[in-house]
């Protein structure tokens, strides 16, 4: 077995309101957390950091913001790439023309823009929903792309399109360590998760899901359907920007407007395919697998073959993995690896007597 929760009562308000109620969670969290900054530091690298942690972590958040609108909205988005590209050339814009702006504010203000972006396109969830509105917000992914290559204010004029992410400095220190850029994207993505998290079970969460679960009801119980749609594409919308603007400062270092393109989208919509929708943990579980899958494959495929496997042939043999998993979960389970964990956890609390 892994814990029982009986004999945890609650007995306070503040107890009650915990965003993890059971003391074993509380204390699996900090452990997380504390091999997160204090373990991985001391037996990384500069390529787990590059390669491996900082995607990861940029990519969790990223679809952390789709999970929310889809996941838990209930609103299908094809257009997360195109708000993460809002992010990272409004954060670029925001740096390079306020002098003196700190990078941090200016990430904020990168994800209210895309916010604002999210709350554009998101206006015809409110007439349209299901495949037509998925189509819409497609719509906002082009429009996006197009804008950012036609315009060249958002590139500072660059005549390849590519713009340089300036240095992140905090405290009058220069954050250009691959170190430095992991803690500082760690440190983002658990305070926008945990805040998701207690988003999720406050009164805004729980309308959310309402309007998933049958939105003609929630307008008949007296939830404002304009409000909360516009709503979970904003937030959503925030989310991505962030995401965006840490995958061209903490990521890329330079960065172009293809970076953003349709792919990335069905990249972050896979993530919460497999990992589970309408959950947090399925976000980062999604983001791990399809950051690690082709790592993964590449270490069988060098120690099975010695290298005779070409990298063509590993990047088609990725896709085929990438396909078959998704209609495999979208069958046997729809809410993907998070409710393996949780029949897991489940079957785990009974063992050894199943009665």
């Amino acid at each position: 077995m892994i814990y029982r929760e009986a004999g945890q009562f609650k007995t306070s308000y503040v107890a009650d309101q915990q965003i993890f109620p059971i003391r074993q969670d509380r204390l699996g969290m900090a452990l997380i957390l504390a091999f997160a900054y204090i373990v991985v530091p001391v037996i990384g690298n500069d390529y787990w950091f590059t390669a491996i942690l900082i995607p990861f972590l940029i990519l969790s958040l990223a679809a952390l913001g789709l999970n929310i609108l889809t996941g838990y909205a209930g609103q299908l988005s094809l257009g997360t790439a195109g708000f993460m590209a809002v992010g990272a050339f409004a954060a670029y814009n925001f740096i390079l023309r306020v002098p003196d702006m700190p990078f941090l504010v200016a990430f904020v203000l990168a994800g209210l823009a895309a916010a604002l972006v999210g709350i554009l396109f998101g206006l015809p969830s409110l007439r349209i929903k299901g495949f037509y509105l998925a189509v819409a917000t497609l719509a906002a992914q082009f429009f996006i792309e197009w804008a950012l290559i036609k315009f060249g204010w958002f590139t500072n004029y660059s005549p390849s399109g590519v713009i340089d992410a300036q240095t992140m400095i905090l405290f009058g220190i220069a954050l250009d360590t691959p170190l430095e850029k992991y803690l500082l994207t760690l440190s983002i993505v658990s305070v926008l998760a945990l805040a998701a998290k207690n988003l999720m079970r406050c009164e805004t969460g729980r309308a959310f899901m309402a309007i998933r679960d049958m939105d003609v009801a929630a307008e008949v119980i007296g939830i404002p359907m304009l409000k909360t749609k516009l709503l979970a594409f904003a937030i959503s919308s925030f989310y991505c920007g962030i995401a965006g603007a840490l995958y061209a400062y903490a990521y890329l270092g330079t960065v172009e407007p293809q970076a953003f393109d349709l792919t990335r989208s069905f990249q972050v919509l896979f993530m919460i395919i497999i990992g589970g929708m309408g959950s947090i943990l399925g976000s980062f579980l999604g983001a791990a697998f399809i950051t690690l899958l082709p790592i993964l494959l590449n270490v069988v495929a060098h120690a099975w073959f010695g290298g005779a496997v070409r990298m063509a042939v590993l990047s088609n043999l990725e896709l085929v993995i990438f396909g078959g998993l998704i209609i495999f979960f979208l069958a046997v389970e729809p809410h993907g690896l998070a409710r393996l964990w949780q029949i897991a956890k489940e079957k785990l609390r009974l063992w050894p007597f199943p009665h």
